[in-house]
């Protein structure tokens, strides 16, 4: 499988149809599917390191003054606890249940790989 470091840029990437989400669309076609997707993310600003565990993952919008468009976005990617604990053992890292995917991922991912 390809590693791919992907910038998000602005959330509004997420609903405007601008180069950066072409692009991001047209990368997601290039891309063979995978079986997981690991995104490392540094909105998440917690003491340690962790994995998101949940085996759905709510679509968090951690940002502010944007359009209530972007804010009623959801991404509804699946989540795997058991991939999650396996990383984060290689990691030395523990595992949030409570937390989900934050714009830096699922902006990205929403045209990377629209069908969650």
């Amino acid at each position: 499988m390809p590693v791919v470091f992907v910038g998000h840029g602005s959330p509004m990437n997420a609903i405007e149809d601008n180069r950066w989400s072409r692009g991001f669309r047209s990368l997601g076609g290039l891309l063979p599917e995978p079986k997981a997707i690991l995104s490392v993310s540094a909105h998440w600003y917690v003491a340690g390191t962790f994995t998101t565990g949940g085996d759905r993952p709510q679509t968090i919008h951690d940002f502010g003054g944007f359009p209530r468009e972007l804010y009623e976005m959801q991404y509804p990617a699946p989540g795997d606890p058991r991939l999650a604990e396996r990383v984060a053992q290689m990691l030395g890292a523990k595992v949030a249940t409570d937390w989900g995917l934050d714009h830096g991922t699922w902006s990205v991912l929403h045209h990377l790989r629209p069908k969650a």
